[in-house]
């Protein structure tokens, strides 16, 4: 498996003079980004078949060992949960869904890390990620969102060349890629500075994919959203959080919600300003624009996944409601197109899941 113990990185679930040492973290930082934003694949006729289709994504995407039989592609590590998201009424400027009414409604998610392996140790993955689902009259919400502030790279191609670059142990290879991705360098200072936590709780969730919101009056707005955590964010060096287990990130999370009660994210949306990027998602949107509270997720239980309600959900981030569309952002049909091709993977390997045994504390 391609993971780092210093720099890591649903599916269904600087330049040109780098230092070798500086080029190494760079590969150690790109290794992990098979899970980053989940399986990034190719829907038909978005790209011609003999350039890139779902199997090829899924197998640049399977560690050196081959792919853990009856497991996600990626994100394969993750707990489930349940909860509730408490519209508060405030999206409706903005949609016409019958999620943002202002009311309660029932969800369902997964917490998960960036890595195609299920016994990853949780303080050699970088990147973690959040899987959810909620049901609104009658209709569903799905969507992927990970703790980066917005995608290594700006196309699937580029995601795709990333994980061939980063899998290959000529150093020229990532040399190559970074310099014709230079979109890659804001990642790599986001996976080298920003603060490592000690649970799922402190963490913010970010969609990082642009959609179209259409009101009542049918207008449209193009959107980003984010899960803001309300629990205070602690920072914890990577060495402390190793030394807390391999599966400290499950285990914390469990003990969090039996002794403190269910944990709470503020859903802001940011609605674009004309001529914002909504095609390319290594680009954050000028500070300054304008966010809306639109409701707040509760996460009430934790449940282990082998039996747990996320088990068998593809979080599908075009699965969407009336009043919520797909933008030109090329990702989430892309997304979808693989996570289709993951889920029957491990739907056809599910005797080979753990359902059953000894769960983890």
């Amino acid at each position: 498996m391609r993971t780092a113990r210093v720099l890591h990185g649903e599916e269904m679930n600087n330049s040109g003079n780098l230092s070798r040492s500086g080029l190494g973290s760079l590969v150690l930082i790109a290794a992990i980004l098979g899970g980053a934003a989940a399986a990034f694949a190719y829907t038909a006729g978005w790209l011609s078949p003999d350039r890139l289709t779902p199997e090829r994504m899924i197998a640049a995407l399977a560690p050196p060992g081959g792919a853990p039989l009856g497991h996600r592609r990626n994100h394969a590590k993750g707990i489930c949960f349940t909860g509730v998201f408490e519209a508060n009424g405030n999206g409706r400027a903005l949609s016409r869904a019958k999620v943002f009414e202002r009311g309660n409604y029932p969800a369902l998610g997964r917490f998960n890390l960036g890595t195609a392996d299920p016994n990853a140790v949780d303080a050699t993955v970088r990147v973690r990620g959040l899987g959810l689902q909620i049901t609104a009259g009658g209709e569903e919400w799905r969507m992927a969102m990970i703790n980066p502030p917005f995608f290594a790279v700006s196309t699937p191609q580029s995601f795709h060349d990333l994980l061939i670059a980063s899998g290959k142990k000529d150093p020229d290879a990532m040399k190559t890629f970074i310099q014709a991705n230079p979109e890659f360098a804001a990642f790599a200072t986001w996976a080298k500075t920003a603060p490592w936590t000690a649970s799922y709780a402190e963490e913010p969730y970010h969609g990082l994919n642009s959609f179209i919101f259409t009101d009542a009056e049918g207008g449209e707005h193009a959107v980003r959203w984010s899960l803001l955590p309300a629990a205070p964010v602690v920072p914890i060096s990577q060495t402390e959080l190793e030394k807390r287990g391999p599966d400290f990130l499950e285990q914390e999370i469990v003990e969090r919600v039996r002794a403190s009660g269910p944990q709470r994210w503020t859903m802001v949306t940011t609605v674009a300003d004309p001529g914002d990027p909504t095609a390319d998602p290594s680009k954050a949107w000028p500070e300054g624009r304008r966010t809306v509270q639109v409701g707040t997720l509760v996460v009430q239980q934790i449940e282990q996944e082998r039996d747990g309600p996320c088990r068998d959900i593809n979080f599908d981030p075009t699965v969407l409601p009336r009043g919520i569309r797909l933008s030109d952002d090329p990702f989430p049909a892309a997304r979808s197109s693989v996570y289709r091709k993951s889920y029957d993977l491990r739907a056809a390997e599910a005797s080979d899941y753990p359902r059953t045994g000894t769960a983890k504390p």
